[in-house]
């Protein structure tokens, strides 16, 4: 380690693969001053600029706000907050279209300024050594801060690594053509980077701090160099001008010979990377107290009158820059925020300024031609040697049109920095990086989709699991649960206490109290069978009566039973004959009512049946006497003849009348009579 410390205060570098030498076309826009732009009409300010997650709106649409107010609050990890960039009214919080190249609506907060750019009250720090790690890390974010190279990776999460950090990188490269923000950032305000780097050394506490500058910057070189003179761990390293030196990893192993692994960030080799810019908004987030609303922009080109860089307003839209640097387009122009390597043609100039925007590029058809018309691939590997990540650009292309997305992540894609090296040295013109731009959406997008999947697989089987658990307790719930087993202390004090007893001298007091123990005991398991047993003696009293009831009942039957006289039986058999002959006479008069005629025969059968019913009335009355004159009057009937047969048959209706009702009078006096003898005593 200290061999390559003493390398590097040598001014060694070493050298990477790939890069190219494309026109710097910086001097039509470093030889000014950074300008100031009158204030816009109105701002259009993205709730996200950053990587990570929104920060939840705090301001509602009408309220006056100051400049430097904040406008959301963090609420997720990566998230920083946004503020006003002067003071005025939210007109509006809608959708605009965003600061990428599908343009798509993002919500933003629209602020009509007011004039008078009035701050809110500001916390400066006079003196940041003497506040802790936590505090100045909590400044940094309250403030807003990300990182302004490009990425706008949150600055607070890179300053609180918690990994040792050997070398501190500071990239003030900006090798791509056209943009000279940081040049004259260097030039104009190196103090204020310098005071910005010693915060992240107190935060950091790096072995070595490197500045690397291109060789084309020789101004802010010197102005650098004599602003970090008093500091002794701080280097101004000078590297050789070529694209795209200026990358995180490419810069590291110029600086430091030392490769990020692939998969990997610089953290894991002991490196941390900042941009120049993003070290002034810290020097002035702690020193002034203000958070990040504004950033330098270089606004160039050939349809440009006035190119140069100037401090722009977050939110400001671009037609505002352009305008105030005179703006004069060509028909189908074009205008490019970024620049001519990495950056995207915007679909409209209605679009806010974010925190990563660093040039506007407003070309003519010479300067920056229409690419032609895609060709067929030459396989001339100008691609592969131009990859500054030893990639093979042409077999990533190849799987990319085919949708082999297993075999693009076998072959790094994701190391892939989108320079735009291969795209430019390209004689079939393909343009490679749009290739892979949408394979990594697409990826990022199945793997999204399948973590999502994972997700709800999970949820599944931990409910699953949580349903099982509680069918599992409902069913235990109503068991019995086993009696605890003593443990072998208990037994063994039980035991004790049994030979003590046993072994105890008999006395009569002894004898009592155990007696007494023992009735306890014996009442106690009366009380709880009688509690657990109900009591049936009622029910027991009543089933022996009703026994008892039966029981006499039977013997007054016996007894009358055999105490009836011969004549009662002979009566009682006579009684059922004739019933047995009614109702066959009546059967038969009924069949006979339908016709016109009846023979005499049955006539003197119905007055018989009527003559038996009457018998059988008598005969149920028990009178030995009735079944005499029943014969006799029989015997009269039998042989009397009638002398009209009107008069035989009127006399045979009211006969089969009077039967019904004697059979009714018998069957209720049988009845009776049943219920007497069974009440009756013996």
């Amino acid at each position: 380690m200290e061999k390559l410390i003493a390398q590097i205060k040598q001014g060694k570098v070493w050298p990477f693969p790939g890069g190219i030498h494309p026109p710097g076309q910086k001097t039509i826009s470093n030889s000014q001053a950074i300008a100031r732009l009158p204030l816009p009409d109105k701002l259009v300010v993205p709730l996200k600029q950053h990587i990570g997650a929104n920060g939840q709106l705090i301001v509602e649409k009408g309220q006056q706000v100051l400049k430097g107010q904040a406008l959301t609050k963090p609420v997720a990890n990566w998230s920083v907050p946004i503020h006003a960039p002067t003071s005025g009214t939210i007109t509006d919080i809608c959708q605009m279209p965003s600061a990428h190249p599908s343009a798509l609506p993002e919500l933003c907060v629209i602020i009509e300024p007011d004039g008078q750019d009035s701050w809110c009250a500001l916390a400066p720090v006079t003196t940041p050594s003497q506040l802790s790690h936590e505090q100045l890390i909590d400044i940094i974010h309250d403030r807003g801060i990300a990182g302004m190279g490009g990425a706008g990776f949150p600055t607070y999460i890179k300053a609180d690594s918690r990994k040792a950090i050997e070398y501190f990188i500071v990239n003030a490269v900006e090798c791509e053509p056209y943009i000279t923000a940081d040049d004259v950032l260097m030039r104009e305000h190196a103090a204020g980077i310098i005071a910005g780097i010693e915060i992240m050394q107190q935060l950091l506490t790096p072995t070595l701090t490197i500045v690397g500058i291109e060789d084309n910057k020789p101004e802010a070189i010197a102005a650098m160099q004599a602003a970090a003179e008093y500091n002794d761990k701080i280097i101004i390293q000078t590297v050789p001008t070529v694209y795209p030196s200026g990358g995180e990893k490419q810069l590291i192993k110029l600086l430091t010979n030392k490769e990020v692994p692939s998969g990997g960030i610089p953290a894991d080799i002991g490196v941390l990377v900042q941009n120049v810019g993003t070290l002034f908004a810290v020097h002035q987030a702690v020193y002034e107290g203000k958070p990040l609303i504004e950033r330098v922009i270089t606004v160039t080109g050939n349809t440009i009158h006035n190119p140069g860089n100037v401090w722009a307003l977050l939110g400001t839209e671009i037609k505002h820059l352009l305008d105030c640097q005179g703006f004069s387009p060509v028909p189908q122009q074009r205008v490019v925020m970024g620049g001519p390597m990495m950056g995207f043609t915007l679909p409209t100039v209605r679009i806010g300024v974010v925190k990563t925007t660093n040039c506007i590029l407003a070309p003519d058809h010479d300067e920056l031609a229409e690419p032609g018309p895609e060709k067929a691939c030459i396989r001339c590997s100008a691609c592969a040697d131009a990859c500054p990540a030893s990639l093979l650009p042409q077999q990533l292309q190849w799987f990319a049109k085919s949708k082999e997305y297993d075999k693009l992540k076998e072959h790094n894609l994701f190391d892939c920095i989108e320079c735009g090296a291969c795209a430019y040295v390209c004689p079939s013109e393909i343009p490679l990086v749009q290739y892979y731009r949408v394979a990594k959406v697409e990826i990022k997008e199945q793997q999204a989709e399948q973590v999502k999947a994972e997700r709800a697989k999970e949820r599944f089987e931990l409910r699953k699991q949580r349903l099982e658990r509680e069918q599992e307790a409902r069913q235990n719930r109503h068991k019995r649960k086993p009696a605890a087993e003593k443990s072998a202390d208990e037994k063994q004090k039980i035991a004790d206490a049994l030979a003590r007893v046993k072994n105890k001298p008999a006395k009569d007091d002894d004898k009592s109290a155990v007696a007494a123990a023992i009735a306890r005991a014996k009442a106690k398991k009366q009380n709880q069978e009688a509690t657990l047993e109900p009591d049936n003696s009622d029910v027991a009293l009543e089933r022996a009566a009703r026994k008892e009831q039966a029981r006499k009942y039977k013997e007054q039957k016996a007894a009358s039973s055999t105490a009836a006289d011969p004549d009662d039986k002979k009566s009682a058999v006579a009684a059922a004959i004739a019933r047995a002959k009614a109702k066959k006479a009546a059967a038969s008069e009924d069949e006979s009512d339908n016709t016109t005629a009846a023979p005499t025969d049955d006539k003197k059968a119905a007055v018989a049946a009527a003559i038996a019913r009457a018998k059988a009335k008598k005969a149920a009355q028990a009178e030995p006497a009735a079944s005499v004159e029943n014969d006799s009057s029989e015997s009269e009937v039998a042989t009397a003849s009638p002398a009209d047969d009107k008069k035989a048959a009127v006399a045979a209706a009211i006969a089969r009348a009077k039967a019904k009702k004697a059979a009714q009078a018998a069957s209720v006096e049988n009845d009776n009579s049943e219920s007497e003898v069974a009440t009756a005593s013996p």
